[in-house]
């Protein structure tokens, strides 16, 4: 699928509408992202930002009940600043709607202005996407200017996703509509790119036989919290692996696009997902693992199991860890594993992409019964870093080896400010870039492949495996690795 791209019109004023603009996301996220948009002057000038809710604000109370008692304390101390926080209050604009009512869209189109690029970010649950979309182009609001920003879980299923999709694409054109998933907003996920296809070290040993194994983990210390409503009805498989670990598979696993061009580098990313091997029954029963939290203690503190949380049903089986074994049927990769891990209420919080490259056929050097091989390790969070693990002479008598890091601490190696996540990805939506958001294709590639999983353990009618919270997942994730005679990276330091 290629994307025809809109009219550049760069220079056109801004409103930015956002519906769920009373929500979570919006006052975690969006909001602060926007202001430190707007401190760095990465807004055009004369940007409004509309905000939707159903409460009976006022601006005014908009702006104290939920801009400055919600969103300013999720700004950094050290980027607030006090005159710059007024003029950004200033751009705002309450807008009082029922998404499912034809004349609140009259009333918004009067509050929008005429003449410049409208951007909907639809911060709300994916079931609303439709209906919203199919109300403001009937109200006038869309036009060849206009971006919508889809965030995910987009769909529940590939049907859904389809249907989602198709409805959106009625009134916006594939250029037009953003897929948000901030992972690819990451500093280091973006570096990836360029530590693979701008150092020439890595080009012949990106492949089999030269790399063993690949693990992705992303993992959360907390819980399902206020989310359990949504997160019961959708688990780590939907919330998690189908968008962000996938995300990051295709960005380690793809081919080198011909250009940064958006399409070349999403044609890449399809290809991988289009060749990640299809999941038999019998895969799925040996090399998946789903799991749920108990109680236990994060960080010295007691916590609750998953069932004990507010609004969980009683004998819930959604899942909040899965590990499983892909692989992608392709030369480049033929035969190389790759785990994805991800959990809540783990033993720490990590996002961390791991290479593990292929010991030497035959060494002269002891390694004192140990397989050392080198690996390559590119955390995402709570730092942003990569490693590469090399051997070395241990101090002393002998030859013995021993694993040391080269370090390359990013925030030490380039001192300018680095942008959050969403605020890069917010930036790029403003000026028109793809690169870093999903295209549909790829989105619908994704749940073509996880879809058969989550039929797969419906099917089973196994619960998913309890385990401890501030543990790192069941006994099972660990013994998915040890048939390879493979451990999990923290295991291993």
């Amino acid at each position: 699928m290629t994307t025809q791209h809109a009219s550049a019109t760069p220079n056109l004023p801004l409103d930015m509408i956002i519906f769920g603009g009373t929500g979570d996301l919006s006052f975690r996220k969006l909001l602060p992202a926007l202001y430190m948009a707007h401190l760095h002057c990465n807004l055009p000038p004369d940007t409004r930002i509309l905000t939707i809710g159903r409460k009976p604000w006022s601006r005014e109370e908009y702006i104290s009940e939920f801009m400055e008692a919600k969103a300013k304390p999720f700004i950094e101390k050290k980027a607030f600043d006090s005159a710059a926080w007024d003029k950004f209050l200033a751009l705002f604009e309450y807008v009082r709607m029922d998404v499912d009512s034809v004349e609140d869209y009259q009333r918004l189109k009067e509050v929008s202005r005429e003449g410049v690029r409208r951007v909907f970010y639809l911060a709300t649950s994916p079931d609303l996407f439709t209906n919203i979309c199919e109300n403001l182009s009937a109200a006038g609001l869309v036009d060849e200017n206009s971006r919508v920003v889809l965030e995910k879980p987009l769909g529940h299923d590939l049907a859904s996703a389809q249907e989602i999709n198709t409805a959106v694409g009625k009134h916006f054109s594939e250029a037009q509509i953003y897929r948000i998933d901030h992972y690819l907003g990451k500093e280091t996920v973006q570096n990836l790119m360029v530590l693979r296809f701008g150092n020439a070290i890595f080009g012949p040993l990106w492949q089999a036989p030269y790399i063993k194994r690949v693990q992705i983990t992303v993992a959360e210390e907390v819980g399902v919290g206020s989310r359990a409503g949504f997160y019961d009805k959708t688990g780590a498989l939907r919330d998690m692996v189908q968008n962000h670990l996938l995300q990051l598979l295709c960005i380690v696993a793809m081919e080198p696009p011909v250009s940064l061009d958006p399409d070349a580098v999403r044609d890449e990313k399809l290809k991988v997902l289009r060749s990640l091997r299809p999941m038999t029954p019998e895969d799925i029963a040996r090399d998946t693992v789903r799991g749920q939290y108990t109680a236990g203690a994060v960080n010295g503190e007691p916590v609750k199991g998953y069932l004990e949380e507010d609004n969980v049903p009683a004998g819930s089986r959604a899942e909040t860890f899965v590990a499983l074994r892909a692989h992608i049927n392709n030369w480049r990769w033929a035969n190389v594993p790759f785990y994805l891990r991800t959990g809540k209420r783990m033993q720490k919080k990590v996002s961390e992409i791991v290479i593990e490259f292929s010991e030497l056929p035959f060494s002269i050097i002891p390694s004192g019964g140990r397989n050392y091989g080198n690996r390559l390790v590119i955390q995402l969070q709570p730092e942003e870093s990569i490693q590469l693990q090399m051997l070395a002479k241990e101090p002393g008598s002998g030859m013995h080896m021993l694993p040391v890091n080269l370090n390359l601490d990013l925030q030490q190696a380039f001192t300018e400010r680095r942008a959050e996540a969403y605020e890069r990805l917010l930036i790029d939506v403003i000026r028109g870039r793809l690169t870093h958001f999903m295209r549909r294709d790829e989105l619908e590639a994704a749940w073509a492949w996880a879809e058969p999983i989550l039929d797969g353990w419906s099917k089973s009618g196994d619960k998913p495996r309890g385990y401890t919270a501030g543990t790192f997942g069941p006994a099972a994730s660990t013994a998915l690795m040890a048939r390879e005679n493979a451990v999990w990276a923290e295991e291993s330091q």
